[in-house]
């Protein structure tokens, strides 16, 4: 509880203890008598110890032509009533209304405390090695490349590769994944992790800017500022709903007894009753259900998302996954590990060794998996003042000068480019054909492993309500099939270049109902521009570019594909109990506003249809905090 809950509640319980007695002796529940302006007077210490904050928002928003909230509908309705003579019934409700706010601080503190665990995830300092000895610094002074030592119960600062040393690895704030992480040399660590056992030589790979945990922040932090629709639409709705009711409750307020006066049945009785139900329609028309609830409940399920590992960049997204019922999903780093390794080298008049030290120089400027494969294959170092004129062609492959040599290292589209006959290759997996100086020199076929959950998150995307599921790659058929056969996806499109993804998504999203979505599902930097045109881009955060990271709309922090089902069924969900929330309010508070109207619904039902509505909603909001079962 923080220091303006803290005394809030402090308020309020100060405030129901005056309430109680001065209630009593006003019913004539207790044998004693107050004259009746000690009566009011002290009454009014209740109300303003309850509702001074109140008061003092409705005063400001005057001021600043900011009139019609909620704030300034209970004003008037309880300052009415207890000019009215209902002094009780004007605290009460006064006081219920606090401790309404209170519960609503409360259930947005722990919606906001959810998401709040990420921002632990800020490293305080780094440990630098230098030649004077350990030096600790601030994060974003570490440059690419410096050796950072961490010790057990401290944060890795940048991401970096272990260059000594073994631990656990805590993992969840930035995966949510409960089982620690084992690292050890050569392998990659992302800074927010949390060293366990063990201390860790870590050589930077990015500067603090770029680090996952800079990122992570950088996307929980500007989350709340993309509404979805739903939050747009109370947004809309209160600024109109509010001053109406207030001109209505004006209406009931003025018309019923002039017209009464004016048929000869008036009466100061009949102006006071008819004041009153004004009053009364004014706490019970109050939007506070409605414009908490919603929010709320988006906001809870952003938390609750971020909580396993699922990083949603707006409630707009969260809205949208739930309408997803077709997902295309790339095949490499995606439904596969993306470790790719040399499998076999064919018909190569050069030698395998030779072979593979042209493809590792021609490929030593790029850092993707199949070029990492070709040089791990070649096994020492590919020293880049061999190579020059290095050309990349997208969707093809590289042209390269190697020795002074012409080296075309890519598909068959490539060698067609180059003048050279490729030789077509019945072994499954990435086939990478070599020519050099213009002559076909054979080619390397590379393997790569599909996820271990891969099969069961397309079952468990069925089961989410999917109705269909396409895989898209750029390598070939023949590969193509034997993934799409192995993870139970029966749809795939192969030899794709960039652009022919986006065509083929453009196809698929023509061909989604109204109101459905279409999720595609990416990790590298020619997906960028897929992840960017489909109504919901979902990026792998953890081993993705930081272009496919950018473009996309959702992030899944471990890779995991399994994480996509889980992401749409928190979205069914939050949106499921928000749309709830919206039946309930409206349906409780129009049957009362018509028994207020008819005289029948007194000041305390009001409180109830608002304070009531209001907390049952939050509670029912709440909910979406709670999604690691689904």
């Amino acid at each position: 509880m923080n220091k303006e809950q803290k005394t809030l509640l402090a308020r309020i319980i100060i405030a129901a203890v005056f309430w109680v007695p001065l209630f009593l002796i006003s019913e004539g529940l207790v044998p004693l008598r107050l004259p009746k302006a000690a009566l009011i007077a002290l009454f009014l210490v209740p109300y303003l110890v309850a509702g001074f904050d109140v008061l003092r928002e409705v005063a400001e928003g005057i001021i600043h032509g900011e009139v019609f909230d909620e704030d300034f509908l209970m004003a008037v309705a309880t300052i009415g009533a207890i000019v009215l003579g209902e002094y009780a019934e004007g605290v009460a409700v006064m006081l219920l209304f606090q401790i309404g706010e209170l519960f609503q601080d409360f259930a947005v503190e722990k919606s906001r405390r959810n998401i709040s665990a990420l921002m632990d995830i800020r490293p305080d300092f780094a440990c630098l090695e230098t030649e004077d000895g350990e030096r600790r610094v601030d994060p974003s002074e570490v440059a690419v490349g410096s050796v950072v030592i961490v010790r057990p119960g401290e944060k890795v600062p940048l991401d970096g590769v272990v260059i000594d040393g073994s631990s656990a690895l805590n993992v969840s704030a930035l995966t949510g994944e409960s089982r620690p992480r084992e690292v050890g040399p050569e392998d990659e660590v992302l800074s927010g992790t949390v060293s366990l056992s063990g201390v860790l030589r870590i050589r930077t790979t990015t500067e603090f800017g770029e680090s996952t945990a800079s990122r992570i922040l950088d996307l929980v932090e500007n989350a709340a500022s993309r509404k979805s629709r739903s939050e747009s639409f109370i947004t809309r709705f209160a600024k109109v709903y509010t001053p109406v009711v207030c001109f209505a409750a004006l209406a009931l307020a003025v018309l019923p007894p002039l017209i009464s006066t004016l048929a000869g049945h008036g009466g100061a009785e009949v102006w006071r009753e008819w004041i009153f139900r004004a009053c009364t329609m004014l706490v019970i028309s109050c939007p506070c259900a409605l414009v908490i609830s919603v929010p709320l409940g988006f906001f809870a399920g952003l938390g609750g998302a971020s909580g396993q590992g699922i990083l949603i960049k707006g409630s707009n997204y969260l809205e949208a996954l739930g309408r997803v019922r077709a997902v295309a999903l790339d095949k490499t780093g995606t439904v596969t590990k993306g470790n790719f390794a040399v499998e076999a080298v064919h018909h190569s008049p050069l030698g395998d060794a030779e072979m593979l030290e042209f493809a590792a120089l021609a490929e030593c400027h790029s850092s993707h998996p199949i070029s990492r494969s070709l040089k791990e294959a070649f096994g020492k170092y590919a020293d880049p003042a061999r190579v020059g004129g290095v050309e990349e062609i997208s969707g093809e492959g590289v042209l390269a000068r190697v020795d002074g040599r012409s080296v075309a290292l890519g598909n068959e589209k490539l060698m067609a480019r180059v003048g050279a006959e490729a030789i077509p290759c019945r072994s499954v997996g990435t086939i990478i054909h070599m020519a050099l100086d213009g002559a076909y020199c054979g080619h390397i076929v590379i393997s790569d492993e599909v996820k271990p959950t891969s099969a069961e998150a397309v079952a468990e995307l069925k089961k989410a309500g999917v109705t269909r599921a396409v895989m898209l790659t750029g390598d070939s058929p023949a590969a193509a099939e034997k993934v799409a056969e192995a993870v139970g996806i029966k749809e795939y499109r192969a030899g794709l270049l960039p652009a022919d993804k986006v065509a083929f998504v453009e196809e698929l999203l023509g061909e989604c109902g109204k109101n459905e979505a279409l999720a595609f599902v990416g990790d590298g930097i020619n997906d960028a521009p897929v992840l960017a045109r489909a109504d919901v881009g979902i990026a792998m955060g953890a081993l993705g570019s930081d272009a496919a990271v950018e473009a996309a709309d959702v992030v899944l922090m471990d890779d995991d594909p399994l994480k996509l089902a889980k992401a749409i069924r928190i979205s069914r969900r939050c949106v499921r109990i928000v749309r709830e929330n919206v039946v309930f309010a409206l349906a409780v508070k129009l049957v009362c506003l018509a028994l207020g109207a008819l005289g029948i619904a007194n000041m305390w039902v009001a409180t109830a249809a608002d304070v009531g509505v209001m907390i049952l909603a939050v509670l029912n909001a709440i909910r979406c905090l709670f999604v690691k079962r689904l």
